[in-house]
């Protein structure tokens, strides 16, 4: 492009000389025009070259001055030397122009540069405040599970030895109620539920200690039967707000296995979290969609959805958007899930209103799924 302009200027300069050689002498309008017209291609090309590009110009154009000099020297020598000095002017200009569009040139790059540090420093203390609000973070969540720590360590004990009796008046009950009996089932869920809460204190304990879930040997159920006593037990909470619960799992996917204990309580704090996020009349979908040997849980509601400002954020301790939260629920199904080899998400529904919870497993045991059509 500098080429282009370049040519252009010394085409600019021919033709005013040119103008100015074919031009009588007698038009001395015309000539003072095409004098101060030779200045545009100097003045032009210092801004754009510098003193080199001004000065080369310039020499150009009193190069191409000297026929028309040359006419006014024929007229005497007082004709002559009026107009000898515009060519020191040409040079002068060209000189000048360059000079101080040089200087500007040096100082733009300067502050080009200046702003350049300027704007990596921003960067880095962008970066360094990042690092410690994330830092302060960790340490008010680091004080609050220490704080959980000491609390769950003292009503640990107080919390068991209850469990414990009551496990033991459930098991003289269930006695009375043998298996044709149709409050057997809900004896079966007491004990179970239980032996879970007894597993959540463990859990809660576990979580304050930063260690990972246990335990080694989990027991297996299959996923429509730990759904089916999820929501058994909270029918209750449904029904209180007129909760639609619809559960729609494939056969295969009914009898995939999953832990029992721990998958209950995963399923109860999403859909306590789906019934909390509902208003009256709202639905949950359940369903479960099997690939390989791992199978994707999917919990959908149709109520306000999570901003997605806060959908990476939803799983860390401690952070609730209920003034009655814990904000806990969902950081130990997170755990719980992670330490089981899978993965929990979140996001809104690509159509309608509403919020999706996805939790992937893999298989534990394909026994349970020998006799069950694929």
């Amino acid at each position: 492009m500098h080429k282009i302009y370049f040519s252009l200027l010394l085409l600019i300069i021919v033709v005013v000389g040119l103008l100015h050689t074919f031009t009588p002498t007698d038009q001395l309008i015309l000539h003072d025009i095409y004098r101060r017209a030779s200045y545009f291609p100097i003045v032009v090309g210092a801004l754009l070259f510098g003193v080199r590009g001004g000065v080369f110009l310039a020499v150009c154009t009193s190069i191409a001055f000297i026929p028309h000099l040359l006419h006014f020297y024929q007229l005497g020598p007082s004709a002559y030397l009026t107009e000898l000095p515009e060519v020191i002017l040409y040079l002068a200009a060209g000189l000048v122009t360059g000079a101080i569009a040089g200087k500007e040139k040096q100082l733009r790059i300067k502050y080009q540069a200046l702003s350049e540090k300027l704007e990596r420093s921003y960067k880095k203390l962008h970066q360094q405040t990042s690092t410690l609000v994330e830092a302060e973070e960790q340490l008010r969540a680091s004080q609050k599970l220490s704080a959980l720590g000491q609390l769950s360590a003292s009503l640990a004990h107080e919390v068991k030895n209850p469990l414990a009796s009551i496990r033991g008046a459930v098991e003289i009950l269930a006695d009375d109620f043998p298996p044709d009996h149709p409050k057997h089932e809900f004896a079966e869920i007491l004990l179970k539920e239980t032996s879970r809460l007894s597993s959540t204190v463990e859990e809660v304990l576990r979580f304050s200690r930063n260690q990972k879930p246990g335990p080694e040997n989990p027991s297996l159920e299959p996923l429509g039967q730990v759904l089916d006593r999820v929501s058994t037990l909270l029918e209750n909470n449904f029904r209180k707000k007129n909760i639609t619960l619809k559960t729609n799992i494939p056969t295969r996917e009914w009898q995939f296995p999953v832990d029992g204990n721990k998958m209950a309580q995963v399923f109860i704090n999403l859909l306590l979290n789906g019934c909390e996020a509902l208003e009256k009349d709202g639905t949950i979908e359940v369903g479960a969609e099997q690939n390989g040997n791992r199978i994707r849980i999917f919990f959908i509601d149709n109520g306000p959805g999570i901003p997605t400002a806060e959908q990476n954020t939803i799983f860390t301790p401690f952070y609730s958007t209920r003034k009655e939260g814990t904000g806990l629920g969902l950081a130990i199904s997170s755990r719980i899930v992670e330490s089981y080899g899978g993965t929990i998400t979140v996001e809104n529904r690509k159509r309608g209103k509403g919020a999706v919870f996805t939790v992937t497993l893999p298989a534990r045991d394909q026994q349970l799924h020998q006799g069950v059509p694929a």
